[in-house]
């Protein structure tokens, strides 16, 4: 088994994991916010059926300076509303956010890393 397998397989392990997170948190953070009055608007936009998950946790997982900075710019209406968010979800949820996002983020970045190091002949 090559060294390019191995990386893949394990990083395939992460996305895996990731997917499950993926549910989980809809069902059980963002399913609330959505019946919520206050923040089923302040969600973000939702390019295809269910990225609105993907906003809320990127909101919650992200640097407050950063969802910040995000949210005064010109484009504030493409991500979801972090102070509200974070008035309006526990301490619990916020950890499911953080470590769903950094987990589809990084498998899915080292992924992508991996299929280009081996087009580019790099990996055995």
């Amino acid at each position: 088994m090559s060294t390019f397998s191995k990386l893949l397989a394990f990083d395939a392990i992460f996305i895996f994991l990731a997917c499950i997170l993926y549910v989980l948190f809809g069902q059980i953070t963002v399913r609330k916010l959505r019946k919520n009055p206050k923040t089923k608007d302040a969600l973000g936009i939702e390019y295809s059926s269910g990225w609105d998950i993907i906003n809320v946790a990127q909101a919650l997982a992200m640097p407050r300076s950063w969802s910040r900075k995000l949210e005064k710019s010109p484009l504030s209406y493409l991500y979801a509303n972090s102070d509200l968010l974070f008035e309006n979800t526990t301490k619990f949820d916020q950890v499911l956010a953080a470590v769903f996002y950094w987990l589809l983020t990084i498998s899915g970045l080292s992924a992508a890393l991996l299929l280009l190091l081996n087009a580019l002949g790099l990996l055995d």
